[in-house]
């Protein structure tokens, strides 16, 4: 199973500062902030990512992107979110949490590991 790059998504309390500290360990935003937006995806150069977070959840995902490389940049061929999603659930896992109406494009689901850490693969083309 290719579930895509791995990042951590942390919810904040002020996207702006949050942006500000982690600017300071070295990363910098994958896509500029669109005004009034409350997330922003950060890397680093070593291809770290972290996805901040503000007011959208309460406590840190691990994530998973298919579509992206540890750099988030595109790969080309990729696992489909509703293909891991449908492989997943055949496996007995429950999805929580799904946003998979469309054929194609973006989608995502959570999952809950069993010491109760979500796990979010979020697809993102």
């Amino acid at each position: 199973m290719r579930l895509g790059a791995f990042s951590v998504s942390l919810p904040v309390k002020d996207i702006t500062a949050s942006m500000a500290f982690y600017a300071k360990l070295g990363f910098a935003p994958k896509m500029p902030l669109e005004d009034g937006a409350k997330w922003a995806i950060l890397v680093n150069p070593d291809g770290h990512i972290i996805g901040l977070f503000e007011g959208m959840f309460d406590q840190p995902m691990l994530t998973f992107n298919p579509g992206w490389d540890q750099a988030a940049g595109a790969v080309d061929p990729f696992e489909d979110v509703r293909d891991l999603h449908a492989h997943i659930t055949t496996d007995g896992i429950e999805a929580v949490q799904k946003t998979l109406d469309a054929d194609a494009g973006p989608g995502s689901f959570v999952v809950i590991d069993p010491d109760g850490n979500p796990i979010l693969i979020d697809q993102h083309r």
